[in-house]
């Protein structure tokens, strides 16, 4: 499900721009470790979005300019091979069912295949992750986002696809024993999404 940014996201109203974006960023960190052109990329923006919010995302967009400045390539792969790859069982499962629903995780699959199929996402045949990757979640966001789909249905599938799974995750992410630059990043992808959650409350609330 890993696509281009849609270059379309201009009409979008600037908020749902930068959530967009985010949504494309945080994927392509956890898809695969980040390559010098990224970590340039990221060293360079002003990520205006990030800035607008004055407390943990903001921070955590500055500590993770400030690692991927000192990063280098080897070293941040070797990182994301140790934590979700491994031998044998990776010590970090980037597979949100498993945070979902431990005791049935074929359960959370089902629901969230069917929900996919009823808005029409055909799996790829050179795509080998399985659908409930963290990444391949932050690809579905970031569609319905970028095709501004009614704020009710993103929080639906937030609400029942996305948090849950996601702040086990990052929780795990961060206690793990080698992630450094990865630590890193669970800081900023957990203020995200914590603002995307207070966001699409506020939906249930008008």
């Amino acid at each position: 499900m890993n696509e281009a940014p849609n270059p379309d996201a201009a009409r979008l109203a600037a908020e749902d721009v930068g959530r967009a974006n985010l949504y494309a960023l945080i994927g392509r960190l956890f898809y695969g470790p980040p390559d010098a052109t990224l970590c340039t990329e990221i060293c360079r923006s002003g990520r205006e979005e990030a800035d607008q919010d004055a407390g943990r995302l903001a921070a955590g967009w500055r500590a993770l300019q400030k690692a991927c400045g000192s990063v280098s390539a080897a070293p941040v792969r070797q990182e994301y091979d140790d934590l979700f790859v491994g031998v044998g069982r990776a010590p970090v499962t980037p597979y949100l069912s498993g945070y979902v629903e431990p005791a049935s995780p074929d359960r959370y699959l089902v629901r969230l295949r069917d929900q996919l199929s009823e808005w029409g996402f055909l799996r790829r045949s050179n795509v080998f992750e399985v659908e409930d990757h963290v990444s391949a979640l932050c690809d579905v966001m970031r569609f319905l986002v970028e095709e501004s789909r009614p704020l009710e249905e993103q929080q639906r599938f937030f609400a029942s696809f996305v948090y849950p799974g996601v702040i086990a995750f990052l929780a795990a992410l961060q206690q793990a024993a080698s992630a450094d630059f990865y630590k890193t990043v669970a800081a900023f992808a957990l203020a995200f999404f914590e603002v995307e959650k207070a966001g699409l409350e506020m939906i249930d609330s008008d």
